[in-house]
């Protein structure tokens, strides 16, 4: 079966915790705004790749001027993002019309490989879901009923995006009602009982939330080139 890919980057950060005025998907990292290179990479990836691009409605302008970055300018659409990280996605989810591979991936990871992306698609096809983890390496405590308490690290795993699955799990999944519980797409998925299939993330795949994050971005860039 030939399956469509399509990329729903979901891109709502206001830059609350980067105390910036600027968004800090817009913010600049080697010369281009963040959200650029998450773009590029996708675009990277495959050739056949479409792109969803969800953001806030006051966001529009900051995207199409950074679009005017590309040549070529790949297969992109502008989605208006809704309340939470669950509405933004189900209304990108509403471009996906015929079977395909759908990777929903945070605007603030820049840094994700074609080689990640690549390797989401491939689980996909064979597991019906990929999500990408890395291991915990800092010792972690659970706080119970004002006592706590170590916790072996081993049983716990971080998880990053492109979270990515076969449109048949995923768009139904969608259509359940919101839950606050739903912290990610594979928390939304398992709820419709299928399980999810987990696989090896990259350690430079980091979210970029905090202004430490874009000088470890921006030398992890520079290391690559």
């Amino acid at each position: 079966m030939e399956y469509k890919k399509v990329a729903i980057i979901v891109a709502g950060g206001s830059g609350t915790r980067m105390q910036s005025a600027v968004p800090k998907q817009f913010l600049e990292l080697a010369g281009k705004p963040v959200l650029y290179h998450t773009i590029a990479a996708f675009a990277a990836a495959y050739a056949d790749m479409e792109i969803v691009l969800v953001l806030p409605e006051a966001h529009f302008s900051f995207a199409n001027q950074l679009l005017q970055e590309f040549d070529p300018l790949p297969a992109i659409t502008i989605v208006k993002g809704g309340e939470t990280r669950f509405h933004s996605v189900k209304n990108g989810l509403q471009l996906v019309d015929s079977p395909s591979v759908v990777f929903v991936h945070d605007g603030v990871r820049p840094l994700v490989s074609t080689a990640l992306i690549r390797a989401c698609y491939e689980a996909a096809l064979s597991h019906g879901s990929a999500i990408p983890v890395v291991d915990m390496k800092d010792s972690i405590r659970e706080i119970r009923a004002g006592n706590n308490a170590a916790v072996d690290r081993d049983r716990f795993k971080i998880i990053q995006t492109p979270q990515t699955f076969l449109s048949h799990l995923i768009l139904p999944a969608f259509e359940l009602p919101y839950d606050p519980l739903f912290t990610d797409e594979a928390t939304v998925v398992e709820r419709l009982g299928h399980p999810v299939h987990l696989l090896p993330g990259e350690e430079s795949n980091i979210k970029i939330t905090k202004p430490l994050d874009l000088t470890i971005a921006e030398a992890l860039l520079k290391e690559r080139h």
